[in-house]
């Protein structure tokens, strides 16, 4: 569909993880700031003037300290329900401007204004300003628009201008705009390709389209003409709204030392476990596959999985697996681990069916009336209200 304006709006956060600390805690705005793991994890976000000392994502925050001593370094141990409840606030405030909203991530989507009948350019932009206001307003998050006829446009927009950015590209200066910016901007365009493409001069985006065919075959492979489209600007995606269901749920620990100690990485996995069924629960799903990894200093890594008879929201028959799960996993007996990860997979509504036998369905709802009450207390002190294992005790 062509558009006569750029109702197409890509909304990037800027530093969304730092942002979010930044809201809870005004004392680190201003700051070199950056989320992440213990010293052997890594940088999951940084403030910009972290960056400005040369911190990235993803940089191993041991490195991140060496090149910026005085970096002020949030653990996001614990963070993950704080930012997944701004993400949500963040994304409802869009829907107050459209109902065409398309949450591609935790701090990034799009939204389709088009709907709203604006008469011109003018007032489009007026009302995304606004919602860029709100959002800092009420949720202290600084974010970047990008706004454009099409999507691919509208979100390397989005981009230019970080942080607080607000950059409008009119309908029909799509190519325009693209033609100036590196070849790396395009979506799809690996540090490999760039490379390819830079050596047989193809450095900016404007030089893709003025190619003969040939080259672009030989460089691009058969789809050479889907690329030309995309550096004109071109594209036909629609916003979609429909978000796609969690496929998978997954935690994992680096630690601060090597740890060859079973008892204290079951321990560590089977805390995993707590964390995640939680999730699980507040999403209405079931799992069936439990499945951990290992990771050895050498970065090896070696995993083993199992599934349940019937999918489960509750700790105990995962507990059940964990152990000999974690023996098979660790294959190199004799070699510690410097990383375990668990994974619920295997993720279905659950079923709704006739019990064989009352006295198992009776003890199942129990646990899950008790499971409901810990969840909630832990929700209102942070996690802090049980410790890990408390569920474990369900099953005894």
């Amino acid at each position: 569909m062509k558009r006569a304006l750029p109702t197409i709006v890509h909304l990037d956060a800027d530093a969304f993880f730092v942002s979010v600390e930044q809201s809870l805690d005004p004392s680190l705005r201003g700051k070199k700031v950056a989320v992440g793991g213990r010293v052997r994890g890594i940088v999951a976000s940084a403030s910009y003037e972290a960056r400005a000392c040369g911190v990235y994502t993803p940089m191993p925050v041991s490195q991140a300290l060496r090149v910026c001593p005085d970096l002020v370094l949030v653990s996001h141990a614990n963070g993950m329900s704080r930012y997944s409840e701004f993400s949500a606030k963040m994304f409802a405030l869009c829907e107050t401007v459209t109902p065409y909203v398309e949450c591609r991530s935790i701090d990034e989507g799009f939204m389709d204004i088009g709907p709203r009948g604006f008469k011109d350019e003018a007032t489009a932009v007026a009302a995304v300003r606004e919602l860029q206001g709100r959002i800092l307003r009420e949720l202290g998050l600084p974010v970047s628009f990008g706004m454009a006829a099409t999507k691919v446009v509208s979100a390397i927009a989005s981009k230019q201008n970080k942080p607080r950015g607000f950059t409008v590209v009119p309908a029909g200066a799509e190519a325009d705009f693209l033609a100036p910016l590196p070849i790396g901007v395009l979506p799809g365009i690996g540090k490999k390709t760039e490379v390819l493409l830079k050596a047989n001069g193809i450095a900016r985006v404007g030089d893709l389209p003025a190619q003969n065919g040939s080259l672009l075959a030989s460089l691009l492979g058969r789809d050479w003409r889907g690329w030309v489209a995309t550096a004109l600007g071109e594209d036909d995606a629609e916003v979609g709204t429909v978000h796609e269901d969690a496929k998978s749920y997954s935690q994992q620990e680096t630690f601060p030392r090597d740890i060859g100690d079973f008892a204290e990485v079951l321990r560590v996995a089977k805390g995993m476990i707590d964390a995640l069924l939680p999730k699980v629960r507040a999403d209405g799903k079931t799992a069936r596959t439990l499945t951990i990894k290992v990771r050895y200093p050498g970065m090896e890594d070696d995993s083993a999985g199992r599934s349940l008879l019937e999918p489960s929201d509750l700790e105990a028959p995962f507990y059940v697996l964990a152990e000999p799960l974690l023996r098979t996993a660790w294959r190199r007996v004799r070699s510690p681990l410097r990383l375990v990860m668990v994974k619920l997979s295997g993720i279905a509504e659950p079923a709704v069916q006739m019990e064989l036998f009352a006295e198992k369905s009776d003890a199942d709802a129990r646990k899950r009336k008790l499971a409901a009450v810990v969840d909630s207390l832990n929700a209102q002190t942070n996690g802090t209200a049980l410790q890990h294992g408390f569920h474990a005790q369900t099953h005894h």
